[in-house]
């Protein structure tokens, strides 16, 4: 029998918003800002507000994402997902495009975890959450790109969208290699 987590998951949504920018605040605006909309399609346009867009888009239910709190109720990590429409912007798109795979219904983009939380399960139950929650929304093909790290010291800057090896825990197949490390995996979500 597995150990209870101290951790619950909610979705990010209007009621989580407060703790999903207190975390994102607390850790600089995330890779220097991004406040996870680098997958969004708003994503490189000049003069906008990274926060203001991921709010807008929170708040209109176009944004996805499980939402990793402590037992004080305080977010610590993520596990973002959406639709391809959602997050159209795609890490080693080129590679991804010369033999694109099956079009998902969903992708995982973005698992984030505040750097003193590391390496205590909320990575793990992030991904778990986003997958129940993709389950309740209906199922489908879920999609990621990540990168391996058996054998081998990664940077987290490049594992931002979780590991391959995390990924395969929860039963994800590599397709093909996109780059040096990088590997399109995917699965099924059976409807709940």
């Amino acid at each position: 029998m597995a150990e209870p987590t101290p951790y619950r998951v909610r979705p990010l949504d209007a009621a989580t918003w407060d703790a999903f920018a207190e975390l994102v605040e607390r850790n600089n605006g995330i890779f220097g800002g991004c406040w996870c909309i680098g997958y969004h399609p708003e994503c490189g346009r000049h003069g906008i507000s990274h926060r203001e867009i991921k709010e807008d888009r929170v708040r209109t239910g176009r944004a996805h994402a499980a939402l990793v709190l402590d037992e004080n109720g305080t977010a610590q990590g993520w596990c973002q997902y959406g639709s391809p429409e959602e997050l159209p912007n795609i890490k080693h798109g080129r590679a991804y495009d010369k033999d694109a795979p099956p079009r998902p219904d969903w992708r995982i983009t973005c698992v984030y975890v505040d750097k003193k939380h590391r390496g205590r399960g909320i990575a793990r139950a992030a991904l778990e959450g986003a997958l129940d929650q993709i389950a309740q929304a209906g199922g489908g093909l879920v999609e990621a790109i990540s990168e391996v790290t058996d054998g081998r010291e990664a940077q987290g800057r490049f594992l931002f969208s979780a590991t391959v090896e995390l990924l395969q825990d929860f039963g994800f197949t590599r397709g093909r290699q996109v780059g040096k490390h990088a590997w399109i995996v995917s699965r099924v979500v059976d409807p709940a």
